[in-house]
């Protein structure tokens, strides 16, 4: 399995994607854990975020305090679901530059079909965040990450709510430099490639579509 493979066991997240996966959970709690969820992760994402020291002043004195540096993050969503996990890691990270990947699945083939992307500019200084819900085929991920890489990015982090074995698999002999941070690793995919548990089509219940 892949080495980089990180899946954020915190009490929290856990909790919250149990909740998350009950089919009878509706869709505006649904978007409210996913957005929950989603700052949790990020806080793991940027851990090793690099700092600078800027000289600021309190109520009661000068000091030389930490801040960030470096060019903004970049947030990637691969469209549409991927939208559900951007707004709480904006929530956390407000000025982050935002790009968006859409991509829709061949139900024949299981492959990705790319019909937009824009994304901002300089990838090649910033960090950059590409966001899922779901690594299930790894496909769609697969896809995205190529394309960001010929846009100019280096380096790049993959966060998603939930992955299977075969999409980390697939992704690490794609692209074997990209971490994944996950809130959960399941079972395996089914015959449709499908996330098993999982918790159905995170599209369709964050939007409330079928």
């Amino acid at each position: 399995m892949n080495h980089q493979l990180t899946v954020v066991d915190h009490p929290l997240i856990q909790h919250k994607l149990s909740l998350l996966r009950r089919a009878k959970t509706p869709t505006a709690v649904f978007r409210q854990l996913l957005r929950e969820i989603s700052m949790l992760l990020a806080y793991e994402v940027t851990r090793d975020l690099m700092l600078t020291r800027r000289r600021i002043e309190t109520p009661l004195m000068e000091m030389d305090a930490p801040c960030l540096s470096g060019k903004k993050l970049a947030l990637i969503s691969i469209l549409r679901a991927g939208n559900g996990l951007l707004d709480g890691v904006l929530e956390l990270i407000p000025s982050a530059r935002v790009g968006y990947v859409g991509l829709y699945r061949d139900e024949n083939t299981l492959q990705a079909v790319e019909y937009y992307f824009k994304v901002p500019a300089e990838l090649e200084d910033r960090l950059v965040i590409t966001l899922d819900p779901m690594l299930a085929t790894g496909n769609s991920v697969v896809a995205a990450l190529t394309r960001l890489k010929k846009a100019g990015a280096r380096n790049i982090r993959f966060m998603c709510l939930l992955a299977a074995p075969e999409g980390v698999e697939h992704l690490y002999q794609a692209h074997p430099d990209v971490p994944v941070f996950t809130a959960a690793l399941d079972a395996r995919l089914n015959e449709l490639g499908y996330i098993l548990p999982g918790l159905g089509d995170a599209g369709d219940r964050l939007y409330g579509t079928k």
